[in-house]
This record gives structure tokens, sequence and C-alpha cells, in this order.
């Protein structure tokens, strides 16, 4: 597993190529594989498509049509060893011999149109048959929706198997991991060495592995200048910092086995939910980790919005998100 860090690719499509190839080299062929590919299938999402069906070479494709969207075209063998991807070329089609050639030569194709690579699949098509399958709108707010239960279901280890009050973040024990431990690294935007910590903090992040020895040169946190594609091994929250102990405080449902092996945590554009945060019962005064009095005009700061009824189209959904 590669902790991506980012629920689109549109941003980052190379690595994004370079966490495919990471992951799909662990492959050991004595099981059957199934790669759930993106919804995006438009533009450049079509051509990245195309890139990783010529890396992964399967020998099935399952198509799914839609309804009443028929703007893709059916991945077959040729489309895609003809088309241009986002990083590979298309081959061009053989040409023929003109008509002057004897009858078996007409038929041979030319040099520039063999291609020993050409991919050799079988492409299953499937129709759906009710409406609005795939609408775009919609699958943005259920994945969103989808990507808060799966966090909240992965902290939920946290908590104790007896049936009983749920505790909050602040009520947890955390673990303790030295400055010196762990190297961090800011995945999806550029973050000022200063600023750091402020972004670390109350973040959600994964637990990795790098293959190099963590070397601080200093007293502070060891920073990476490049975003590694590495194993991950899980989840956490940074829930504090202590800046006069340096000691990041985790918490992770990850078991300690582990976590012995973790040397970096990176940081991306993944937020802890909402309701998290704001929801913490059995807290008298300020709630930890959220406040009214904050200067918004700083850079890059925002506020929690909590919105009810949200309307879609003919959809009507209760959520509390941003």
């Amino acid at each position: 597993m590669v902790y991506y860090g980012q629920t689109s690719c549109e941003q980052d499509t190379e690595r994004y190529l370079d966490v495919v190839k990471y992951v799909f080299s662990s492959y050991k062929k004595e099981v059957p594989l199934v790669v759930n590919t993106m919804g995006w299938v438009k533009g450049d999402g079509m051509l990245l498509l195309i890139d990783i069906i010529r890396l992964l070479s399967p020998s099935h494709i399952v198509q799914m049509d839609v309804y009443d969207w028929k703007a893709m075209a059916p991945l077959t063998p040729e489309y895609v060893h003809l088309t241009p991807g986002l990083y590979t070329k298309g081959r061009q089609p053989a040409r023929r011999q003109p008509l002057g050639a004897s009858s078996t030569e007409s038929w041979k194709p030319s040099e520039e149109g063999v291609d020993a690579s050409a991919p050799e699949y079988k492409l299953l098509y499937v129709h759906p048959e009710f409406p609005r399958a795939g609408a775009a709108g919609e699958a943005r707010v259920h994945s969103g929706v989808l990507r808060d239960m799966s966090i909240l279901g992965y902290l939920g280890q946290l908590q104790s198997p007896d049936i009983g009050a749920v505790l909050p973040l602040h009520s947890l024990v955390p673990y303790q991991v030295p400055f010196s431990a762990v190297a961090l690294r800011v995945i999806h935007t550029d973050v000022a060495p200063t600023n750091i910590m402020y972004a670390v903090n109350a973040s959600w992040v994964g637990l990795c592995r790098i293959p190099d020895e963590i070397k601080s040169q200093s007293d502070g946190p060891v920073l990476l200048t490049q975003t590694p594609v590495c194993d991950c091994l899980g989840f956490g929250i940074v829930r504090g910092v202590e800046m006069q102990k340096k000691l990041y405080h985790v918490l992770t449902p990850v078991p300690p086995e582990k976590l012995r092996l973790v040397n970096c945590l990176l940081l991306g554009n993944i937020a802890v939910p909402n309701c998290v945060l704001v929801g913490q019962q059995g807290v008298e005064g300020e709630i930890p980790y959220v406040t009214s009095d904050y200067n918004y005009s700083i850079l890059g700061s925002g506020k929690l919005k909590k919105k009810k009824h949200f309307k879609r189209r003919e959809h009507t959904f209760e959520c509390d998100y941003t």
C-alpha cells in the first residue's frame, strides 16, 4: 500500500503512475489480480487510463457503459493500441503496399506497423439498465460521504470493544514519537518549515517506511525535500506536538510490531472528518482543535462549514461535511 495523499491524481499524474508501478511490482502473479480503475475517464483521465492498461497488460477489461451517457469509446485492443496516452505513444496503423505489388505481398503490414507489444486482452462490455449511473456531481458527493465513513470506521478501532460511550480524541492515549525517529513530508502543497508543525497538528497522516536512514541535522523535525514512493503501513492522527520534549503524539490502531517499522509521516489532502472535531462529547468550554477566535485573513486558513439539507438535483442528503 502506498499513501498517495489526494482524492484525485489530476495535479500529479506522473507520481500516480509511479505509485501504480511500485504497487504492481510486488504482484507475484500466483493469484488473480483485479484492478479497480478511477472514474475519471474524460480528457487526460482517459489518456492516463490508456497508459495504465499498457503498463499492467491485463488479460481482461470490464468496461461499464452508462445508460444515458455515450461519451466513452469502447476500450478495444485496437483502440488502446493506436491511441496515444498521457505519457505513452500510440502506434500508427499498418500501411499497405501499393496496388502494383503481387497479391501475397499487398496484404503484408509494413515494418512500421509491426509491434510485439500490442495488447491482447478480452473486452467485456457491461450495460447498466438504470438511468444516471455515473453522474459526476452525485459521484463526488457519495465518494466524500463514503470516504468519511471509511475514516470513521478506521478510527473506530481505537475505541473499546465494549458497548458504551465513544471516547473523544483527547481521551485516548497516544504514542509518543520523537522528532528524530520519523521524517515529515507534506504531499499536496508547499509548506514553509516554520509552519510545518501547524500543518501537522490534528492532521490525518500516512504511517510509512522509507528505505533511507533518518538523519537529523538539527533539534527540529526531519523534513523531506521530495515525496517518496514507499510502503504505507497504516494511518493515524497527530493529536498534538510537544515542542519542548520534541515529540509527536500519534493516535493509530496500527499494532506496535508494525509501528516499529514506521520512519516517515506523510501528510496529504485528506482531512479528519469534521464530526470528529466538532462533535466531541463531554467537553466543557472550548472544544480541543476547534476555535472561533481566529484570524481568517492568514494565508491558507479557512473555516469548517456545516451544511444541512444539502440539495443537489432531485436528491436530498443529510450531511455535515464541507
